[in-house]
């Protein structure tokens, strides 16, 4: 079984706003998401702003909507008529009312830059990811959910293929045309084999601190290019920066971020490893399991939250930090049956005052680590964090 954690919440959104952009990578299932919300609405009306019979229909966008205005419209692929922004900025406070409009986009609103100027106060934005763990249950009596997340990722075309070989074809071939079709189509002119090579350089560091001046020296360009290809990639989904965490104690901080590629799959694909034997001989096996925590946590995380990663130059560490309110919560993330946690993370946690610790490793079962301090899986600590 398969469900969409957002679905309810558009609904939600929709009672609430004039508009409800849902954003995220291509091929991560916003369309297929977006007709469920839309067979829930009495009245709805579906363009998908690729196909030019669609987009012809836009040829004098206002006496089109004018003739759909008990409608909820749905505009796919909103970044490939960035000129409709200010249409829609008069036609939504024309109708003054909510639930007029769900916008799908493949960039994320700070790229989007015409949705922030022309639609500020009147549109809410939701991204939608890859499969989380959550949305997914045993798909037969062998196999377990987080075993094929792994290794193919969540993208659903890759997750969902009918075996390990089409799953990597498909994420090769997504590589390519994210590169070669989807960043010019968005107006971003960078050189399509510079950028994977930067795509590559970035998996092998998967996890690591920030170093624009290796990589700007590796490729041969300026740490400002590095700089522009990072943002690039982080606001179209395929990377994730996680910053250090701000704190006004006085300690040498670390402050340069961590960079991860988003999507496991994605990263194995760049690495050239295409099976689960490989990636566990692999010597980012444990970074990449890190990435993978990190990201079916933040994705989850509710408004409000800070989060980062915390070392200091003395030797503290503890990998994801979150913070609301007088809530300071540590994760230590560990790729092992039999996790073990160092002198860095007793550190940090008395550096931070924290007031909840969990490690988090592949096992089964919760149980007590150490102290107060249990280890469970990342399914167990969502629901400890969030349902609590």
């Amino acid at each position: 079984m398969i469900y969409r954690l957002l679905e309810k919440q558009i609904c939600e959104w929709l009672k609430d706003f004039p508009a409800v952009g849902l954003v995220g990578p291509r091929q991560c299932g916003k369309s297929t998401l977006a007709h469920a919300v839309l067979s829930k609405v009495p009245h709805s009306l579906y363009l998908d702003l690729e196909n030019p019979a669609d987009r012809a229909k836009l040829n004098e966008p206002l006496i089109f909507f004018d003739t759909q205005r008990d409608k909820l419209i749905c505009l796919d692929e909103i970044q490939r008529v960035p000129d409709l922004f200010p249409v829609l900025r008069t036609w939504l406070d024309r109708q003054n009312k909510a639930g007029q409009m769900l916008l799908l986009g493949s960039a994320s609103p700070e790229l989007l830059r015409q949705s922030s100027e022309s639609l500020a106060g009147r549109i809410g934005f939701l991204e939608l990811t890859p499969f989380l763990q959550d949305e997914l249950t045993r798909s037969d009596q062998t196999e377990i959910p987080e075993k094929r997340l792994l290794i193919r990722g969540g993208y659903p075309r890759s997750y969902l293929a009918r075996n390990n070989e089409a799953s990597w074809n498909w994420r090769q071939e997504f590589v390519r045309s994210h590169i070669e079709r989807d960043l010019p189509s968005m107006g971003i002119g960078v050189g399509a084999e510079q950028i994977r090579r930067f795509w590559t350089m970035c998996a092998h560091t998967h996890g690591q601190l920030w170093n624009g001046a290796i990589l700007a020296q590796s490729l041969g360009i300026s740490q400002p290019t590095v700089r522009t290809y990072r943002d690039v990639l982080t606001r179209t989904f395929m990377l994730r920066v996680l910053p250090s965490w701000e704190t006004n104690l006085k300690k040498r901080l670390i402050r340069s971020p961590k960079v991860y590629v988003r999507d496991v799959g994605l990263l194995w694909a760049l690495l050239g490893i295409e099976n689960v034997e490989e990636s566990l001989g692999h010597p980012l096996h444990g970074f990449a399991y890190e990435g993978w925590v990190l990201e079916q946590i933040l994705s989850r995380l509710p408004s409000g939250w800070n989060h980062g990663f915390y070392r200091t130059s003395g030797g503290a560490e503890i990998d994801l930090v979150l913070q609301k309110g007088k809530r300071i919560i540590g994760i230590e993330i560990k790729a092992s049956l039999t996790p073990s946690l160092s002198r860095g993370f007793w550190q940090a946690r008395e550096d931070l005052a924290l007031t909840e610790s969990y490690c988090i490793a592949p096992v089964p079962t919760p149980f007590p680590l150490k102290d107060d301090i249990w280890t469970g899986s990342v399914r167990w600590l969502t629901d400890q964090i969030f349902n609590s």
